[in-house]
């Protein structure tokens, strides 16, 4: 089913990398409950939402796509739910913020179900590409860096080197150093055994303990956000949503697929400009996020730190598998998913090396010609300095076509590029972001 030998793989490296892929993102059932109930969501309520999110769209990238990529509500478009559509609209309940999420899915769903998504990938210059990937690595090795507070704030300069000797620093570095070792070894599943031993010493050193328990039922203590399609889409024309969607579309679309190229580049698992199975690859996160918003979170997208699973030997469809199956069980763990997931120095050493690795791409780039450096630079430069994956893929698809333009190159371009183009202008110009 999965192709395990075709894709030259194992189902033991398979398991080993769905482990290690969830590792590095289960934050998100903490992170994302955190966030949403800044407006007023239920902590619980997301929590099983986001579990729910997660294991619909990673099982169906699984089993229908084969590919290593999971699934879940994405960072950034939870924090735009809460501060920028709740926050900011008067009148707007998470509510009402929900039916916008599930307008969103089902235009998404419907994008998806036709070649579209599939031309956009196809119609992505290869040099944006490899921007895309090292940007992506960059960024999260940056997030890694960063939630260890081994690079912190600075007033002066926005970022600065942080406390080396504070326990978490410590932590991540040694962390850091064991991982590096059995990678540098060629030890099978490195970046989980990695995760484990400094897992141990977290324990030992005082700074991982289980004060809550270890496990609790999962609950959806308001049931249902979204009962009748018809309602949420009165709610969305009702409250004029109309930006608040298309912001939604607009970056998830590009989120996730930048993330897809990304992963599958770091995978070899792209044929030419092509994804094999993209449609089917491209539902998961559309179903996902219709699935998301019904339980009540906000809109999902791949995830960047699959990545990790991939460096860990993942190829196909078993290991998105495996990261599903750990989500569910996961919703009986809350309070021990929430103690390992509180230790930011056990899984940012696997999004340090992770980006280490996806920043390769960078020396594809065609340095020579201008016009094709500048947007892959300026893409690979903006995701970590905007912490945001989608306006660093904005700031590449205008200035590309833009050069081109002035070169005289303006038939070597996609049609689809310059509708973006225009598309990602408007957003950052007139929309929040």
């Amino acid at each position: 089913m999965f192709r395990l030998q075709e894709n030259h793989t194992n189902t033991k490296t398979e398991l080993m990398a769905g482990i290690t892929t969830f590792f590095t993102m289960v934050y998100i059932v903490v992170v994302n409950p955190v966030i949403l109930s800044d407006a007023g969501v239920p902590f619980e309520q997301v929590f099983s939402a986001t579990i729910i999110a997660a294991l619909a769209g990673t099982l169906w990238m699984g089993l229908f796509a084969n590919y290593p990529i999971a699934i879940a509500p994405g960072m950034g478009l939870n924090a735009y739910f809460a501060y920028s559509v709740v926050g900011a609209h008067q009148g707007v309940s998470y509510q009402t913020a929900f039916a916008a999420v599930f307008v969103a899915g089902l235009i998404f769903l419907i994008l998806s179900l036709t070649p579209f998504r599939e031309k956009l990938i196809e119609a992505i210059p290869d040099n944006l590409k490899y921007g895309i990937t090292a940007g992506i690595g960059l960024f999260i090795a940056f997030i890694g860096l960063r939630e260890t507070k081994i690079i912190i704030a600075n007033p002066s300069t926005l970022v600065g080197l942080g406390d080396l000797h504070s326990a978490s620093a410590v932590l991540a570095i040694v962390g850091l150093a064991v991982t590096l070792i059995l990678m540098v070894l060629r030890v099978n599943g490195a970046l989980f055994f990695g995760m484990i031993v400094t897992g141990v010493i977290a324990f030992f050193t005082g700074q991982l303990s289980f004060d809550k328990g270890f496990m609790s039922l999962p609950s959806l203590p308001e049931g249902l956000m979204i009962t009748n399609p018809i309602t949420a889409i009165t709610d969305v024309i009702h409250h004029s949503l109309y930006a608040v969607v298309f912001s939604f579309i607009l970056v998830t679309i590009f989120d996730t697929t930048g993330t897809m190229i990304g992963v599958a580049n770091q995978a070899g698992l792209m044929k030419g400009d092509k994804l094999p199975r993209a449609r089917q690859a491209l539902l998961s996160d559309s179903i996902a996020t219709l699935f998301g918003s019904i339980f009540g979170t906000s809109p999902t997208t791949a995830f960047i730190e699959s990545t990790s699973g991939v460096a860990a030997g993942g190829r196909t469809g078993l290991t998105s598998v495996t990261v599903a199956i750990l989500f569910i069980v996961s919703a009986f763990f809350g309070p021990l998913v929430s103690a390992v997931s509180g230790i930011a120095a056990i899984t940012a050493p696997a999004l340090i090396i992770v980006g280490s690795l996806m920043m390769g791409s960078i020396a594809k780039i065609n340095w020579n010609e201008l016009d094709e450096a500048f947007p892959a630079f300026l893409t690979v430069i903006s995701m970590p300095l905007t912490s945001s994956i989608s306006t660093g893929i904005a700031l590449g698809f205008i200035s590309f076509p833009l050069l081109k333009l002035v070169r005289g190159k303006w038939r070597d371009i996609h049609p689809l590029l310059y509708v973006f183009a225009i598309l990602f202008f408007i957003q950052l110009a007139f929309l929040q972001h």
